[in-house]
């Protein structure tokens, strides 16, 4: 899943194809590592993602309408304070590197012309976005690099350099027997890894697929390849030069759908246990890819403080409750405690001073047994049984208050419970505000320092309509479905959620009428889904 340079080669040209000449109207910066430019031109308009992630860096045009922060920051304000109206004029790539140079012309604050220049680096968890000036200076770059940690400087005021050159061969200028003959150089590594250890801008996949094609479902060693292995790595190299240049946009998915990787060329490694799909655009790959895989995992990242608080709540109140449940368990002796303080009251003139302990006849046993009594020899007859009644009392208060507390704990394990599913099913910066703010009004997270913030509208909930033509409302999170369920939905609407299962409330309006029973199956299901129980069969709902 790594977007080499091959590919970046195919995206720079489809962009710059559709976006030459166009000007930058708006930027955005819905993250630390992303920004969006929305370009204007002659009959074109798109936004333009540049994404730093460690987990998915990548550029393309995108649908993707982000959820910008109510405050910028500082690094959107000063590329809006450089590259506002400035026409894009060429996107550069040094040969098949992971590194596109973004040339736009604008004019200084003098008035006089300069051309800028927006760079992104895309090399995994040293990704960057740097925006230079007409000097050649780093103007400032979204990760600043000191010379302490890499070896080149990345600061306000320093002159651009590009990353290192690696030594690799660029299959699109070298010949096929140049690379066989680079393969020699590592001879013991298998075939897939010394292609990646030999060839410039080919992924993983792309070189998993080359050993497949010479060796089949074997990864021999590269020095121990056999002549007929040989010849067909040599087809697959050259076929591979020509899917550089002219390549069709790849999507790999799994039996059940779910995106596994993408590339330029065919795939045939995978067999029977993956499908291919191609696309009429490699920005329109990517865009696809990530807004099933990508997005998650980066809303999944930025949870994790959320989730770990949780966790940790989870864990101490569960200790707590234990203790508490110890405690009450104790409490229920204190029956045997009464006892012992009534036939010791009653039998105050058999006790010897300072004994250890004392034989009566239990008269609450249907026998009338003798039951002995344990002593404090350190007290008087009848302060011992004014002890027994005190530990009585104070274990009758206990338990009247523990079952409180195990009530107030039971309760707050499943809000616990049903945040967790809320955030497994956040989809966006909001959404995450949103649960933040919850956990701050319930004080269990502390509300973050610094300026007010801005008062956002909260998300609408999720709507769909069913085949009736009847909408369906979804609750994103507890404050949602409250709002919806206690508020929003008339007594005549129909109300559902998985049984016993946390999840969203879903709401149908009724309008007064019946709705048709297609519209609850439907209704339902969306119930089931948006609930912990959505990989689950045969889930009920209410």
């Amino acid at each position: 899943m790594a977007l080499d340079g091959a590919f970046l080669a195919h995206v720079r040209r489809e962009i710059f194809a559709q976006a030459q000449g166009a000007r930058i109207d708006k930027i955005y910066q819905p993250s630390r590592d992303e920004m969006i430019l929305l370009l204007r031109g002659r009959g074109f308009s798109g936004r333009l993602l540049l994404c730093a992630g460690g987990a998915g860096p990548r550029v393309h045009f995108t649908e993707y309408a982000p959820e910008n922060p109510a405050t910028p920051p500082m690094f959107c304000m000063l590329a809006r304070k450089h590259f506002l109206g400035a026409k894009l004029t060429g996107i550069a790539q040094p040969g098949l590197e992971r590194v596109l140079r973004f040339s736009f012309d604008t004019f200084s604050e003098l008035g006089d012309p300069v051309t800028l220049e927006i760079i992104i680096e895309i090399m995994g968890r040293q990704s960057n976005l740097i925006l230079v000036g007409g000097d050649g200076r780093i103007i400032d770059a979204v990760r600043r690099v000191d010379v302490e940690t890499a070896s080149r400087l990345i600061l306000p005021g320093a002159r651009y350099e590009l990353p290192a050159a690696q030594g690799k061969l660029d299959l699109t200028r070298q010949s096929s027997e140049a690379v066989l003959g680079r393969l020699m150089e590592t001879p013991g590594l298998p075939l897939s890894k010394a292609l990646m250890a030999a060839l410039d801008g080919a992924s993983p996949i792309v070189c998993r697929e080359l050993a497949f094609r010479a060796a089949k479902d074997a990864d021999p060693p590269a020095g121990t390849l056999e002549d007929v292995q040989r010849q067909r790595l040599l087809l697959a190299l050259d076929r591979l030069r020509g899917d550089m240049e002219h390549g069709t946009p790849t999507l790999v998915l799994d039996r059940a759908g779910k995106p596994l990787d993408f590339t330029y060329t065919d795939v045939a490694q995978y067999g029977l246990s993956a499908v291919t799909r191609t696309y009429e655009s490699y920005c329109g790959l990517l865009d696809a890819f990530y807004a099933q895989r990508g997005r998650g995992d980066d809303i999944r990242r930025r949870s994790q403080d959320l989730l770990k608080l949780l966790a940790n709540l989870t864990e101490r109140t569960s200790r707590k409750l234990e203790k508490q449940r110890a405690e009450l368990k104790k409490c229920a002796e204190r029956e045997q405690l009464r006892v012992y303080g009534e036939l010791l009251k009653a039998n105050l003139h058999a006790v010897q001073p300072g004994a250890p302990f004392v034989e009566v006849q239990n008269y609450y046993d249907p026998d009338y047994a003798m039951l002995r009594i344990p002593l404090n020899p350190a007290l008087s007859p009848s302060q011992n049984a004014q002890k027994y009644f005190k530990d009585y009392r104070k274990a009758h208060t206990a338990e009247q208050m523990l079952t409180g507390l195990i009530v107030q704990g039971e309760q707050e394990l499943a809000y616990f419970d049903s945040v967790f599913d809320a955030l497994s099913r956040a989809d966006s910066e909001r959404a995450l505000a949103e649960i933040r703010e919850e956990l701050e009004a319930g004080g269990y997270l502390r509300a973050q320092r610094g300026p007010a913030r801005k008062p956002q509208r909260p998300l609408p909930p999720l709507r769909f309509v069913s085949d009736d033509g009847y909408a369906i409302l979804v609750g994103r999170n507890n404050r949602q479905n409250d709002e919806l369920t206690l508020r929003q939905a008339a007594k005549t609407d129909v109300w559902l959620h998985t049984k016993g299962i946390h999840g969203s409330h879903v709401i149908v309006p009724a309008h007064g009428g019946t709705v048709p029973e297609e519209t609850l199956r439907q209704a339902a299901v969306l119930a089931a889904y948006h609930s912990r129980a959505r990989e689950s069969q045969g889930v009920p709902v209410d």
